[in-house]
């Protein structure tokens, strides 16, 4: 058994969250995690929203909230969402947690106490008309160094090179277009130069990763600088030093506090369980394993920054130093990122109304069909298109007509001929070759999950459902109840032992239908657990709030990712569409429904 840590990325709680985003980090963290827990392994799935930041004010501005009001809301939006798809977190939280804010400043002081926060004077980005501290990624300008005219304050996605706003030609802010003041500030400065070296060996070592997610890290590389760490903001984490701790401007930087936010769950998650020292396991043990599931645009964050601050940590850079209270801390073993889902055609944009709200899909189809298509046709390796269409399509062609209809026609036809599960006679080479194809899937298909490569898992397990429905059609039981009843008691064995089997291999997938499908076939228990939204206090005598939490142990009744022997004689009950067949109207009324029809 091996700890795994699988640390997904924070929603931000400054609205409710598109498809775009649980494609990018919600749904394939949670697939590979409930394989990792099927397979044996001790899995931690730990996350939440990200509350601090500009943005969270600028939204409560515009809604006529405070900023801690807006992010209670979204929270509350967001892990309501997460909790509809079925997302199997240890522990989802926040940042605004009593428990998150002792963790980051702890990191903050020992990484500043090792040396690598500097002070230095450098220029903020104002906005003229409010004030208000403009953060590097709400200005937009030119490429200083490609020309490229959407470039951000802190990057260029073109290019990938890392930028400050001062750089920017033609710099304007992307909230109101006006053209920012620049001024003198004094901020903390993470200071990446100094631990290059240390980055760099340790990127070094990573092989295996998707390859983009491995170039794009290593390019990042050949242009390190000092990284600002604090904010001129009055919303986030106070600076935990003298001077700096009473000054209701000055706060710790969002993505500081951020990718902090995977050890603070962990730690967080320990106390809840009475062992406040649980976590470690999956932080300080050289042998466990941590996976970031994220977008592409966030790898800088999770291949570097991160990174940093904990070998600043641990004193592993060029300046030495000792690791605090917390120890030497893993660093990501992989970061899983995956590239942008579209939406017909066009860019996800909440503004411009070019968007999917997980909740309303959520409230006219069923969350494993939403998983389904992300599986199959997400945004894993490439950029992919969402459409209404091809969603449509899908949920008819492949999850209805191909898997649901072999569950369905092999439950019928056992409860309406036998009642029960029946036992097999004598199994043909055409028995022994399906038999032996779900077998095998176990290890195909896990081995593709193992090594992040969902697309192709489901794309075998479907490969093989295929088989089965072929081997119905071919061995026609239907046309044995008189010819030969015998033979069709084994042909319908085989059929509902390929269907548990199968119902295994797409659980991690498909973890609602999972469970409809075990009791399709007269099984009792929980094969496919699902999260708790629970209410929970502050740990540390603030506000309640929301978590998403569970017990996903493998027990008794919970699947093993193995083939478990069906018992004959269990009662089959009447059978009921796993799955709902889509109206072809559907696409137009979502069309509709985009254009505010």
């Amino acid at each position: 058994m091996t700890h795994v840590l699988s640390a997904v990325a924070w929603p931000y709680a400054n609205g409710p969250r598109h498809i775009g985003h649980v494609a990018g980090f919600g749904v394939p963290s949670d697939v590979f995690s409930r394989y990792m827990r099927m397979a044996g392994h001790d899995v931690l799935m730990v996350s939440g929203t990200d509350e601090h930041g500009t943005p969270i004010l600028v939204e409560a501005e515009k809604e006529g909230a405070t900023a801690q009001q807006l992010a209670d809301r979204y929270n509350r939006v967001i892990a309501e969402d997460l909790h509809g798809l079925g997302l199997a977190y240890d522990l989802f939280t926040r940042t605004t947690t009593r428990n998150h804010y002792a963790v980051a400043q702890e990191l903050f002081k020992v990484v500043h106490r090792n040396g690598y926060m500097i002070e230095k004077t450098t220029t903020g980005a104002i906005s003229p008309s409010t004030g208000r501290t403009l953060p590097d990624r709400y200005i937009e300008g030119t490429c200083p160094i490609c020309g490229y005219d959407g470039a951000r304050g802190d990057q260029c996605d073109q290019c990938g090179n890392q930028l400050d706003p001062v750089e920017l030609k033609n710099p304007r802010s992307r909230i109101n277009g006006e053209k920012p003041k620049f001024v003198q500030t004094q901020h903390f400065f993470l200071d990446l130069p100094a631990l290059a070296d240390s980055l760099g060996g340790w990127l070094s070592t990573r092989t295996d990763w998707r390859p983009n997610v491995l170039k794009f890290s290593r390019n990042l590389l050949d242009d390190v600088r000092p990284r600002a760490m604090t904010r001129d903001i009055d919303w986030g984490i106070p600076v935990p030093l003298p001077g700096w701790q009473e000054n209701p401007a000055k706060r710790l930087y969002v993505w500081f506090d951020a990718v902090i936010g995977y050890l603070s769950a962990s730690v967080e998650w320990a106390r809840r369980s009475g062992d406040d020292d649980a976590w470690r396991a999956w932080w300080n043990d050289p042998d466990a394993l941590s996976y970031y599931f994220m977008g592409k645009d966030n790898i800088t964050f999770h291949s570097q920054i991160w990174p940093a601050e904990l070998l600043a940590y641990a004193g592993k850079g060029a300046r030495g130093g000792e690791p605090g209270d917390f120890g030497l801390l893993n660093l990501p073993t992989e970061v899983v990122s995956s590239e942008f889902l579209t939406m017909e055609g066009k860019q996800f944009s909440s503004s411009r109304g070019v968007v999917i709200y997980v909740r309303d899909v959520l409230a006219r189809y069923q969350p494993d069909a939403l998983r389904y298509f992300i599986a199959v046709a997400g945004p894993e390796n490439a950029d992919t298109d969402f459409t209404w269409s091809e969603f449509v399509r899908r949920t008819n062609d492949e999850l209805v007509a191909g898997w649901g209809n072999l569950v369905n026609r092999t439950a019928s036809m056992i409860n309406k001929n036998l009642g029960e599960i029946p036992a097999p006679g004598e199994l043909t080479p055409a028995d022994h070759a399906l038999l032996s194809s779900t077998r095998d899937a176990f290890g195909t298909v896990g081995g593709l999950l193992g090594t992040h490569r969902q697309k192709a898992g489901i794309s075998e397990a479907m490969r093989v459902v295929g088989e089965a429905n072929k081997y119905l059609s071919d061995q026609a039981p239907w046309k044995l109840k008189n010819a030969d009843p015998e033979r069709m008691k084994t042909v319908l064995h085989v059929a509902a032992q390929a269907v548990s089997d199968l119902g295994t291999v797409l659980s991690p997938f498909l973890p609602h239908s999972a469970q409809a499908v075990h009791e399709a076939f007269g099984g009792t228990g929980t094969v496919s657990p699902m999260p708790e939204l629970r209410e929970v206090d502050d740990l540390d005598g603030g506000p309640g709030y929301p978590v998403l939490t569970g017990d996903y142990r493998v027990g008794e009744n919970v699947a093993a990712w193995g083939s478990a022997p069906i018992v004959p004689g269990t009662p089959v009950p009447p059978a009921v569409p796993i799955f709902r067949k889509l109206d072809d109207a559907v696409v137009a009324e979502e069309l509709d429904r985009l254009r505010g029809e």
